[in-house]
């Protein structure tokens, strides 16, 4: 075996020393940055509706609404920034589902509704509470929060929309139900970029990669009111909803999307 003189030896080791902490130094610079978008006492960074009297609250470091906002026009949280491509963590839980929701459909893999065989849509009956998080300023790009049986994470604005093409549809429609039990937390880990969204539940890849044809290229981020009441009977399932852990990573070209490693869920 052929032996290195001293010299060489030494300009060997340094030239890969210094290989190593330039390709280190160029991942770091790479890496996503997370700032929080929630700081766990007030709402610093957030909109509240206007009229909205204290029903969207922060109680014990956690965002806490009640679905019953007094706000004449839009009730949901806005964020203050607008955001292009991004990475979006945000620990939720659905507190608790008074209302028994009658027309919940069966949805198939492809985002369509299961049929009996007349033809006629199968509709089945569950306890249900319903919120979720419009990206880019847009109602119909929102990521939603329910109990329905194809799990949180669909964009509904997306698979319900006839217009589209089945291919858009069905990547909307999450792969696997990866909700925990009502009244546990979550972890949504959220990628936007172009008109591509993947979205993580509890480190399962529910949406990965789909289509959002016709999204804003930026805009806000809501927590969405969903429900209403009639006197004092929910009306329809309402947002019963706490948030916490909320963290945004703004995208640039190059930038990798992360490992989809979402954060511990579990209550702290």
């Amino acid at each position: 075996m052929a032996i290195m003189a001293p010299a060489r030896a030494r300009f060997y080791v340094s030239f890969v020393a210094l290989g190593f902490l330039l390709s280190g130094a160029a991942t770091n610079a790479q890496q996503p940055t997370f700032v929080s978008l929630f700081n766990g006492k007030d709402f610093s960074g957030w909109k509240v509706p206007e009229g909205d009297h204290g029903h969207w609250k922060v109680v014990d470091g956690v965002i806490d609404y009640d679905a019953q906002s007094e706000a004449a026009g839009d009730k949901n949280l806005w964020s203050e920034k607008s955001y292009g491509d991004f990475i979006l963590r945000v620990d939720w839980r659905i507190k608790e589902t008074p209302y028994v929701n009658p027309n919940v459909p069966i949805i198939r893999y492809d985002g369509t509704h299961k049929k009996d065989a007349s033809g006629e849509e199968i509709r089945i009956a569950l306890p249900d509470s319903d919120s979720g998080i419009f990206l880019r300023g847009d109602g119909k790009s929102q990521v939603n929060i329910w109990c329905w049986p194809i799990g949180s994470g669909e964009v509904y604005g997306y698979r319900m929309d006839e217009k589209m093409p089945a291919s858009v549809r069905a990547g909307v429609t999450p792969a696997k139900n990866a909700d925990k039990n009502v009244g546990e937390w979550n972890t949504f880990e959220i990628t936007m970029r172009g008109s591509r969204l993947t979205v993580v539940l509890n480190g399962q890849t529910v949406i990965s990669n789909a289509e959002l044809p016709g999204i804003p290229t930026t805009g806000p981020i809501a927590l969405q009111h969903h429900g209403s009441k009639k006197g004092d009977v929910w009306a329809g399932p309402p947002s019963l909803v706490q948030f916490r852990n909320i963290s945004i990573a703004e995208l640039s070209k190059g930038t990798p999307s992360g490992d989809r490693r979402a954060p511990d869920a579990s209550p702290r």
